[in-house]
């Protein structure tokens, strides 16, 4: 899984990249992502008009499920409960699989990430470290020397992916080892020395003349190091407190990120397999898991979420861009590090078999062992008319060359299925237009949408910006969520030509996309009105 970071270094971790507290009174009404291109030149998504739009021809929604396989969604959030799949066949709590799907008391979905016995897997080795683990280490590690050159000669291409992944293991290790004592250090050093700044300053707003006339006492003095790193836009104007959950929510997160590289993504003795229960050897098992949709880390999951089918109209956080008749099935399949190809196919099947039209998927890994599963599971998916969307992924690759999974060309170049859009991140800077972070593909990225700054919804009950293709891919979803259940006759890949056909156009996006633009709900949903025209 690809949680994305700007970059590593003291920067980023100061960046404040956005972490945003909402609450009924003051809820965002600039989220950027929704705005109308034609009127402020900034390529959002024009949800509103869309939905006015709509309104305007009395199309009524029908219900859709949309599937989200990720790490978790908060099923109880404030602003996402009322929009949650309910298996109605299913009785809560009894202990029983009462609709015969192979799944007990799967009420809101499933996770394949846990065990029978409630526990559930937080981190996870990365494919790459697995892969070095069972496959490189016992073919080029072995005790007989003699053994390992041959394996070296006899698989060239292996070897040389072996040297570069233990590599990389020993490279990361090294730098995330070195980096977590600074980092921790600074955070201690603010936790100890901005209570003290927050009492003396008092709640007044942060200016640079105010802050150039406060004498902090030797208490506060390790927390002023903030002030001499950060740029003043960082703080100008907010209070002490809000810029000290500010920054330390960066910083915490950033500590987060280094120990899940040392303690899981690059560690070659950590093993998840056992919590979960299942028969690791037997890729075509299913059933196992549990019904715990949340788990310990909900975040990416719940972010995602929201920005499809936060409730609308509530005063509370955002408005949802696909509308309140859409509901969430949260499928967990994706830990603190890479998911596993037997969960993800079984995650597919599991929202294809249980009702979703649309699957959301905001993850993906460099390596993929069984990616065959994968793309049985997608072709299963596509006959059942579902519609799968896919983040394009965060590290400024031409996907087209260098090849991401999931991904959906098989190794002879063809395509798996028709009914899937991958989508790049783009920003609020017309200018600007491509994400830097953002995947790009002629042949393999179908559309763009905004993935930067994206306001949505996170536990508890919070709300904050993330960005990556993980927030453009459930923005197109939505997009398309809202044109299928206002025009329900349409196929997967009908819907999926609308959503594409609508773009709007950039010449930055010509060459490293399909459709050439940036999603764009209004114009969607008025191409799918002159489509629908005399449709049987």
């Amino acid at each position: 899984m690809n949680k994305f970071w700007l970059t590593l270094g003291l920067a980023f971790t100061l960046s404040l990249s956005g972490y945003t507290q909402v609450s009924a009174q003051d809820k965002s009404q600039n989220v950027w992502y929704n705005v109308d291109k034609e009127a402020t030149g900034i390529y959002g998504v024009n949800t509103e008009k869309a939905h006015e739009f709509l309104k305007q021809k009395n199309r009524k929604p029908s219900s859709m499920i949309v599937g989200i396989l990720d790490s978790g969604v908060q099923a109880d959030h404030e602003d996402l409960k009322a929009n949650m799949w309910v298996n109605p066949k299913e009785k809560a709590g009894n202990g029983k699989d009462d609709d015969k799907n192979g799944y007990v008391d799967d009420i809101h979905g499933w996770s394949f990430l846990g065990g029978k016995d409630g526990k559930n897997v937080d981190g996870d080795t990365l494919e790459k470290t697995r892969l070095y683990k069972y496959v490189y280490m016992p073919l080029f590690e072995g005790k007989d020397e003699a053994q390992n050159k041959a394996n070296q000669t006899a698989k060239p291409a292996e070897y040389a992916d072996y040297v570069a992944i233990k590599k990389e293991i020993q490279e990361k290790l090294a730098e995330a080892n070195g980096m977590l004592p600074q980092i921790k250090g600074m955070k201690e050093a603010l936790d100890k020395g901005f209570p003290a700044i927050i009492k003396e300053y008092g709640d007044g707003l942060v200016t640079e003349e105010n802050l150039g006339k406060y004498n902090p006492s030797e208490e506060a003095m390790s927390g002023m190091i903030a002030f001499a790193i950060l740029p003043k836009e960082s703080w100008d104007g907010k209070t002490m407190t809000q810029i000290y959950d500010e920054i330390s929510t960066e910083l915490k997160g950033y500590v987060d990120y280094l120990e899940g590289q040392v303690n899981y993504h690059y560690n070659v003795d950590f093993e998840s397999r056992g919590i979960v229960g299942d028969d690791y050897a037997n890729k075509r098992e299913i059933g196992y898991g549990n019904n715990d949709v949340e788990g310990p880390d909900a975040g990416h999951g719940t972010h995602v979420a929201g920005v499809i089918a936060a409730v609308r109209g509530n005063n509370l956080g955002i408005d949802g861009i696909a509308g309140n008749h859409i509901q969430i099935m949260s499928v967990r399949t994706v830990p603190n590090g890479d998911e596993r190809d037997k969960d993800v196919a079984n995650a597919i099947r599991y929202a294809a078999d249980n009702g979703a039209k649309i699957i959301n998927m905001s993850f993906g890994k460099s390596h993929s062992p069984e990616k065959d599963l994968v793309w049985e599971a997608m072709k299963y998916a596509e006959k059942k008319g579902l519609l799968l969307v896919k983040a394009a992924g965060n590290d400024g690759d031409n996907i087209d060359e260098v090849v991401h999974y999931p991904t959906n060309f098989d190794e002879k170049g063809n395509k798996v299925v028709e009914a899937l859009l991958t989508v790049g991140a783009s920003t609020p800077d017309a200018t600007n237009l491509v994400a830097s972070f953002s995947n790009y593909g002629k042949k393999s990225v179908d559309v763009f949408a905004p993935g930067t700054e994206i306001l949505s919804l996170v536990p508890t009950n919070k709300y904050k910006e993330e960005q990556g293709t993980s927030m453009a891919s459930p923005i197109t979803a939505a997009v398309a969520a809202l044109v299928w259940s206002h025009y329900p006759k349409f196929t997967a890949k009908e819907v999926k030509e609308i959503v594409m056909d609508s773009v709007n156009k950039d010449a930055q996006l010509t060459d490293i996309s399909v459709s050439g633009g940036v999603v764009d709900a209004y114009k969607a949903v008025q191409l799918a009105e002159e489509r629908y025209k005399g449709k049987k």
